[in-house]
């Protein structure tokens, strides 16, 4: 791993939807891994918080409902429901010098499951969002995934190991954001095999009507 020399972070944008709380489960999740990784990115953060905050308080105050402290201590008074139960264990096992992020604590996730010659995948159940897409990739050096773009955006955390997308060297603690512009095809580079944690919004969008069949099967 190399957090030290990340070089491919979050559009301010998205740093900005995160601290507002703007950003659906998957893609926040993905982008606080990023965030304990690089310490870049935490004092962006900190500073769209404070810019945030300044914004709030320079706002005129606003007129509540009569019945708005009453509602509010009665939402209160009410428990909350527990989330959902999980249904898969601990996130699987990774090669030494790896870790997994904290922002998966409470989470869990399947096995390691073959989809192809050197590739593997595991899904990642998030309990306060059962919808959310998130999963892991575990590709071996010399394999790559199917070219593909997407139909919304898949947010990626390199977590061990690096990939070349054909458009720029992804190292580990490096974040990418790609859109239906993006249409590229990870190739996992010599030496180390590469894991990532992704989430996707819409769906992955692979050329062969293979690769299409098993991105179906395995959600993506």
């Amino acid at each position: 791993m190399n957090p030290a020399g990340i070089t491919h972070h979050p559009a301010d944008e998205l740093l900005l939807a995160h601290a507002a709380g703007r950003m659906p489960t998957g893609p926040a999740l993905v982008l606080a891994a990023h965030l304990e990784q690089c310490a870049h990115c935490r004092e962006q953060h900190r500073l769209v918080e404070a810019m945030g905050g300044v914004l709030l308080e320079s706002l005129p105050e606003a007129q509540l409902a009569p019945d708005a402290l009453t509602r509010t201590l009665q939402r209160l008074a009410t428990p909350a429901a527990p989330p959902p139960a999980a249904t898969a264990g601990a996130p699987p096992p990774l090669p030494p010098g790896a870790r997994w992020p904290r922002a998966l604590r409470g989470c869990s996730a399947t096995r390691w499951r073959w989809i192809g010659p050197g590739m593997r995948w595991s899904r990642v159940q998030v309990p306060q969002d059962p919808q959310a897409n998130v999963f892991l990739l575990r590709i071996g050096p010399g394999k790559y995934l199917p070219r593909h773009t997407h139909s919304a955006l898949e947010f990626t955390q390199v977590l061990h190991g690096r990939f070349h997308d054909g458009r720029a060297l992804f190292d580990a603690g490096d974040f990418d954001a790609a859109d239906d512009e993006v249409l590229h095809q990870p190739v996992v580079q010599d030496g180390s095999e590469c894991i990532c944690l992704a989430a996707v919004e819409g769906r992955v969008v692979f050329e062969s009507w293979i690769a299409r069949r098993l991105g179906a099967l395995v959600g993506m």
